[in-house]
């Protein structure tokens, strides 16, 4: 059966300033059975509409996928053709949406240039915070433009370090890559808030220089909170649709698997390699600084997932048992919290293909042997929107892990 809803996801270009609602959207969960029924899912990734939250990857693995409301009778009758199980994890949408916009606007109470963690926060409010910071403690914090989107916005990283020395080791940490992973870019914040500004972390910069850039596809993540709430790639307009996932986009061993050249598909990878500023600016900083970088952290949602090269291939890399036991020793840090637990493993053979990944031009272009995806709780009835109330406890508890990160790093390179 073929799916025609490729005006309505795509948003074509007359109507990609349009607010966009999710009326009637529904999430379904679905476990494929049968190589059949696996391939049959595999097909729909292609079709304009059908949003994967949880891709086809393995038989008897949950797949999940958001679904409009002008195709689900037909897809349902697929389904249940083919003898296929589902369940409607989500009815509407856009009601879950608005309850936790009501949430947001309760909650917002964060003075200009401080941060908060009872909402999401603003672009334009995460760089004030980094800005306050930098000025107040200039002997620690310094704010650094690494370069701009494609709208013009400065993507901005904050160095934080209280030692001296140019060969020191470096962490590398990014979130936001995903515009809609909104519960990314809080764990950057408290991780800045936690090393500058509670001084009995001090000894974490002590060692190790750390760089951190809270968000660095801003034009998404602001397009998120005005129009599109699930919108995932960068804003840079094509012919059909808008906008290239970023995280499809790096320069090694790209298209090679789970990506598309489908203009409108969320993973989407660009015309080229490297299409995107913002892939630009985070390429260009890590080869800047590759021989200092020793670990990189990119942060997503969702899924509890540490994963590590290689997205390309499910062959592992010559570091698979260190970078394993890394994982090992930060999930244990982060259960020791409050219980949660964290799967290990190389992103294809865990989770999904997806070659053209940060992580995986980090560790084989740039040389950053130590490079991690890091899939942040969510999922369930409230997918990529978490309410804000869960912001505090999985930072907390994700600190921990980021700690256990950075004791391995010290003690390897310091």
């Amino acid at each position: 059966m073929k799916f025609l809803v490729f005006g309505l996801v795509c948003l074509g270009l007359a109507l990609a300033e349009e607010p966009f609602h999710y009326d009637g959207y529904k999430v379904y969960q679905i476990v494929p059975r049968t190589e059949e029924e696996a391939y049959y899912l595999k097909a729909l990734t292609e079709e304009p509409g059908f949003d994967f939250w949880a891709y086809p990857r393995a038989l008897n693995a949950t797949v999940t996928v958001m679904v409009p409301p002008d195709v689900q009778v037909g897809f349902e009758n697929d389904l249940e053709a083919k003898n296929m199980h589902f369940e409607v994890l989500i009815n509407d949408v856009e009601s879950t949406i608005r309850d936790e916009d009501t949430r947001q606007r309760m909650s917002r109470s964060a003075a200009r240039g401080s941060v908060s963690f009872t909402y999401y926060m603003r672009y334009n409010e995460i760089v004030s915070y980094l800005t306050t910071i930098a000025d107040t403690y200039p002997s620690i914090a310094r704010l650094i433009v690494i370069g701009h989107s494609y709208e013009g916005r400065a993507i901005v990283a904050l160095r934080i370090s209280r030692g001296t020395g140019s060969n020191r080791p470096e962490i590398l940490v990014d979130a936001g890559i995903h515009a809609r992973e909104w519960i990314a870019p809080p764990v950057a914040l408290y991780l800045i808030n936690q090393l500058v500004e509670n001084t009995a972390n001090a000894y974490l910069s002590q060692d190790v220089d750390w760089v951190i850039i809270p968000s660095l596809n801003p034009d998404g993540y602001e397009y998120t909170h005005t129009n599109t709430r699930l919108w995932r790639k960068t804003r840079t307009p094509n012919t059909l649709c808008y906008g290239v996932d970023p995280n499809r986009n790096f320069d090694y061993y790209w298209m090679v698997a789970g990506a598309s050249s489908s203009q409108c598909s969320e993973i989407y990878a660009g015309p080229r390699a490297f299409s995107e500023s913002e892939t630009q600016a985070l390429r260009d900083y890590l080869h800047a600084n590759s021989q200092r970088i020793k670990l990189y952290l990119t942060f997503h949602s969702y899924g509890n997932y540490l994963l590590y090269p290689w997205g390309y291939t499910s062959a592992l890399p010559a570091n698979n048992e260190e970078l394993y036991a890394l994982g090992v020793r930060v999930n244990d840090a982060i259960r020791a919290v409050a219980g949660t637990t964290y799967s290990i493993g190389t992103s294809t053979n865990l989770l999904y293909a997806a070659a053209g990944g940060s992580d995986d031009y980090a560790k084989g272009a740039a040389g950053v042997e130590l490079a991690y995806c890091i899939e942040l709780p969510g999922g369930g009835n409230v997918g990529f929107n978490p309410p804000a109330t869960s912001i505090w406890p999985i930072v907390q508890e994700t600190w921990e892990g980021i700690k256990a990160y950075h004791d391995y790093i010290r003690d390897k390179y310091a």
